[in-house]
């Protein structure tokens, strides 16, 4: 019985020490509301890749993972339990492999936005719900800054663009649009 949970553990400890990452460059969100607090937000994910753990490439089950769980599966419906999926799409774009997510929100929690006692600005917490750090780019909002990370903006406005950057191409990531040219 010990010698099998030795062996248990050892597999364990392999498969997590020697998996991937699945991860992106940049992200783009877009938030335009067609309500008080209703609208449709779309997550635009900027050259998908798999980062190498240890020089391992894991970049075949990084991209099983993503067809399965994300685009085929239901991650991103768990990350965003309140919201309507509306589409899932994996595309090429300036020589990387992208994805686009668009939801439909009936309020604002669902859409991962807050407004304190639904007066004054909307706000977004970067990393609060995300999977991947993500840091601050660009918007059409007011950034807090690091020690604060949250972009607000003002109350009233249509639409609301953020940008962020996830992970920074290097030798310890693989871009997935070719695996993605071979068919899944």
């Amino acid at each position: 019985m010990k010698k099998n949970l030795l062996i248990w553990a050892g597999l364990i400890s392999a498969v997590l020490f020697l998996s991937g990452c699945l991860t992106c460059e940049k992200k783009e969100y877009t938030f335009k509301f067609t309500g008080d607090n209703s609208g449709q937000l779309t997550i635009k994910y900027i050259n998908i890749m798999s980062t190498k753990d240890d020089t391992i490439d894991n970049s075949e089950e990084d991209f099983t993972s993503l067809m399965n769980d994300y685009l085929e599966g239901t991650e991103v419906e768990n990350e965003f339990p309140d919201a309507t999926v509306v589409s899932k799409e994996l595309f090429e774009e300036n020589g990387v492999l992208c994805g686009r997510i668009v939801l439909d929100f009936q309020d604002l929690a669902a859409a991962h936005l807050y407004q304190h006692k639904g007066k004054g600005p909307l706000m977004y917490c970067l990393g609060c719900y995300a999977i991947d750090s993500e840091y601050y780019s660009e918007s059409n909002g007011e950034y807090g800054s690091d020690i604060m990370p949250v972009v607000f903006w003002d109350n009233g406005l249509k639409q609301l663009d953020l940008g962020t950057i996830v992970t920074t191409p290097d030798e310890t990531t693989v871009g997935l649009l070719e695996r993605w040219k071979q068919g899944y």
